[in-house]
């Protein structure tokens, strides 16, 4: 079994400006900057004849280069039930077009369709029981976060591996767009 997903990797001017907002909460267990990235479509664990299968699905995927921005920061969760802060990303019909052809490579796949709605951002750092008012001063001092325009030529399949400390994610593919 292998637990993968499919993301847009943050360039590493970007990783390291957001390096720069990664403090203030101390129950936070924050990314390391060189592996913020955007889900498009979390997969889980997968056998590896599936994989394969998600693979070839995913080289077939028809894309245009688009740009991105980041905007604003938030979080998941409310107050101590709070889990995860993350940098939002400014509405982008290419983007969405990409996330849901990830979602249809999927499906014929043979994976079950994600539920869950899909909202772009990029994670900052996870959260066990933050304390709301490190919270709430955290995000209102980084509401207004804006990022230059992120050119997104590629997407990759990400393999995931848990540590002890955090995830691993290794690059398995990457798919460019044309």
């Amino acid at each position: 079994m292998i637990r993968l997903f499919a993301a847009v990797p943050m360039p590493e001017a970007i990783g390291q400006a957001l390096a720069h907002r990664q403090r203030g909460i101390e129950a936070a267990r924050w990314s390391p900057p060189q592996t913020l990235h955007l889900t498009l479509r979390f997969f889980g664990d997968l056998r590896e004849d599936v994989a394969r299968d998600l693979d070839a699905e995913l080289v077939a995927l028809r894309a245009r280069p688009f740009e991105i921005a980041l905007a604003g920061v938030g979080a998941f969760g409310e107050g101590p039930e709070a889990h995860v802060v993350w940098a939002g990303v400014s509405p982008s019909p290419p983007l969405a077009h990409l996330a849901k052809a990830c979602e249809g490579a999927a499906r014929r796949a043979g994976l079950k369709p994600d539920t869950r709605t899909w909202r772009p951002h990029v994670t900052l750092a996870y959260l066990k029981r933050p304390d709301p008012g490190e919270l709430g001063a955290w995000i209102q001092a980084n509401n207004l976060l804006k990022s230059p325009p992120i050119a997104v030529g590629s997407f990759g399949l990400y393999s995931s591996f848990l540590g002890s400390e955090q995830a691993h994610h290794r690059l398995e593919a990457e798919y460019p767009l044309a």
